[in-house]
Parts: C-alpha cells; sequence; structure tokens
C-alpha cells in the first residue's frame, strides 16, 4: 500500500525539469571518469641491492608490477639492478640524497650507520622466525621504532616498507664440513650486519661484501668461506663450482627481510592513492616472493644435490649453541646503546607471547614429513 503522497502526478514540467537535471548528473560523471585515467603518470626510478639475474631482481619487480597494476598504469617504476647508478652497499645514501628515487635492499646494508639497521633484519633469535618477526616490524611499535631510527635519529629523507620473510639463512659454503666451533676458527668467512658481530665472536674473520662481490674474492682468496642467502642465490652464482659442502640451518641471520624504501620529498610528493599503493604493495609482494622462493628454493636445493653433487649438511647444535652464546656476549656490548636496547627489548617481549604461542601450537611437521617420506630427512 502507498500513500496518497507517493501517488500525486507528475506534472510534464516537472518530468523534463528531473530528466535535465539527472542528464546534467550523468554527463558530469561521464566526464570525471577519463579524467582520472588521463592523470599524469609518475615514473620513479629504483634501483635494488641485487644483480639483474638474481631471483631477489625477480621479487624487486614483483613489487613494481604490483604498484603498477593497482595504480591503473599511473605509476611506472624504471627498475635497474645493482651498479645500475650507484653500488649495493650504497643504496640508502641516493635515495636519501634525491640521485635515486626509490631502492629496493635489506637494512643491514646500512649497518655501519647505525647497529641498529640490523636488528630490522638479521637480528638475534629470541623464539620466533621470519614471518613473525615481520610482524614484529608491521606493528605500531615496530613501524615507529624504524621510524625513529631513519628519521629522527640518523636525519635521513626516507621512508620504507618491509616485505618478504625471508627463510633461514644456510650457515654457507665451506671446504669441508663443519662438525665443531673448532672447525670455524680463523676462516675468512663472508657474512653482513650483525651477524659479522656474532660470527667474530665464534673465532671467524669476517668480511662484508655485497652479493656480486663474493666469488670473485673467493676466487682471489679475500675469503675461505661465505653465505650470502638461499639455494637459488647460491647456485646463481656459481657457488658450487667453487665448493661442495653447504650448510644448511643458523642462528646468524634466521630472518630477514626486504627494505623498500623511497626518498622522503619524493614520496610525500605523490598523491594519497599512490602513497597507499607503494605501502601496500610491499605486503602484496611479500606474499608473491615467498611463494616464488618456496618453489625455487626447493628446486635448487634439489639441483644442487643430485646434478651438481654438492654435499648437503645441516649445522650440528653444538655450532648452533655457540652462535647462541655469541649473541649474549654481542648483546651484552651493544645494548650499552639505549635506542638499540629499546628495540632489542621490545622484540623480546613481542617473542616471549608470540612464540610462547606458536611453539605451544604449531604441529610436528618433522614428524608429518618422516611419516611419508621416511628416512630421507637423514640422508642430510
Amino acid at each position: 500500500m502507498t500513500s496518497n503522497k507517493d501517488n500525486k502526478p507528475v506534472s510534464r514540467r516537472r518530468f523534463l525539469k528531473g530528466s535535465a537535471v539527472a542528464a546534467g548528473v550523468a554527463a558530469t560523471s561521464t566526464v570525471a571518469m577519463p579524467n582520472v585515467s588521463r592523470a599524469e603518470t609518475v615514473t620513479l626510478k629504483m634501483q635494488s641491492a641485487w644483480g639483474a639475474s638474481d631471483i631477489f631482481q625477480e621479487m624487486a619487480k614483483q613489487y613494481t608490477d604490483r604498484c603498477e597494476k593497482m595504480s591503473g598504469g599511473r605509476l611506472k617504476f624504471d627498475l635497474l639492478p645493482a651498479g645500475a647508478v650507484v653500488k649495493a652497499f650504497e643504496v640508502q645514501n641516493a635515495c636519501h640524497t634525491g640521485v635515486l628515487d626509490a631502492g629496493h635492499q635489506v637494512s643491514a646494508y646500512w649497518y655501519g650507520k647505525n647497529k641498529a639497521a640490523s636488528l630490522f633484519g638479521t637480528g638475534p633469535v629470541f623464539g620466533c622466525d621470519a614471518t613473525q618477526t615481520l610482524a614484529w616490524i608491521q606493528s605500531d611499535e615496530g613501524r615507529a621504532l624504524y621510524k625513529e631510527l631513519t628519521q629522527d635519529i640518523l636525519k635521513l629523507d626516507i621512508v620504507g616498507f618491509f616485505a618478504m620473510p625471508m627463510p633461514t639463512q644456510p650457515l654457507g659454503w665451506f671446504k669441508k664440513e663443519i662438525k665443531s666451533v673448532d672447525d670455524l676458527q680463523g676462516l675468512k668467512y663472508r657474512t653482513v650486519g650483525l651477524a659479522t658481530e656474532i660470527m667474530q665472536g665464534m673465532g671467524l674473520k669476517v668480511t662484508q661484501l655485497p652479493g656480486g662481490e663474493i666469488i670473485p674474492a673467493l676466487e682471489r682468496g679475500v675469503i675461505e668461506a661465505f653465505e650470502f642467502n638461499n639455494p637459488t642465490s647460491d647456485r646463481q652464482f656459481g657457488a658450487q663450482n667453487v665448493s661442495k659442502v653447504y650448510m644448511l640451518g643458523s642462528y646468524h641471520q634466521a630472518a630477514e627481510f626486504f627494505e623498500i624504501i623511497f626518498n622522503k620529498r619524493k614520496f610525500e610528493g605523490l598523491p594519497a592513492e599512490l602513497q597507499a599503493i607503494c605501502e601496500y604493495s610491499a605486503e602484496a609482494a611479500s606474499t608473491a616472493n615467498y611463494a616464488l622462493a618456496m618453489d625455487r628454493y626447493s628446486q635448487d636445493l634439489q639441483e644442487l644435490k643430485n646434478k651438481d653433487g654438492v654435499n648437503v649438511y645441516r649445522t650440528p647444535k653444538n655450532v648452533l649453541q655457540a652462535q647462541l652464546a655469541s649473541w649474549d656476549k654481542a648483546l651484552e656490548r651493544l645494548n650499552q646503546d639505549p635506542f638499540f636496547k629499546k628495540v632489542v627489548d621490545s622484540q623480546k617481549a613481542f617473542a616471549e607471547r608470540v612464540a610462547y604461542y606458536y611453539l605451544s601450537n604449531a604441529a610436528d611437521y618433522e614428524l608429518a614429513y618422516n611419516h611419508y617420506f621416511p628416512g630421507k630427512l637423514q640422508k642430510l
């Protein structure tokens, strides 16, 4: 049933007037939409810290692809490999000064400016894995501490986002199987970030090098052993051609993440929606990066074993325990810096709660694997 008010007759004049208004609104809407699609395209020059053929460069491309597609073509990236504009360890400074608009790297690469940088990747292990540590970085407290370090303490003209909870990095490549801490004494070894403190504390002679310089340094005798990150990158470097011993599992870099940075002035000059796309594409790329890693890393580990004749071993527990002891000594020294200690205390409190939940609740995946693939893990 309708009211009398609803049934009032509509005059011809009122009908035509209403139609004209509606047509005007429709015309305005039609004009507005093309304006959005014809908005000026912004192109950002981004350089990574990775070689052109490294899987990490593919992962950087996964990030830029997502930004471009979600922006409807309004945002473009000129993605360059390491060395195209600056060296790998110089990406952050180039973004700070505006030489680059953006960079794709890891925070350990600017560890020389402040050792707390490495706490946002390659930090101490309190029981959390990379996924859980990334959850800390994405928390309000983690974000605030990163901003305090980069913008307030170091006065860097950058903003940054994190992606890709990297699987535990192998102890690395050696000339013989590492069975005890004694086998590591005096070795000239490549790593980066806080891992340098840990491995030096265990008696190794550590050199920090970007990925592209590892194999030449090994061939020249500058280093005798090294770690980089994963089976795919290591195989692309040609590690299997200079060593046949690959030690998996370590606490020196049990978690790391990509740091995607922008020149702050350039970033803040973008429209709000493009800023949001740059930020949240990091989260989208994180999933894509991890999926690519699981597929490729596992394939290349099998290739290293079955095709390249590499002997793969698990790092023995006594070495892992020595790493934790070395972490303790390093933290005692490094925690004298108030900001460093503030970050460590935040991570430790997060780990105590989050790792407790995870370790108490997680299924025993090793038991299930051995059930369906009996004896295979023992062949490591």
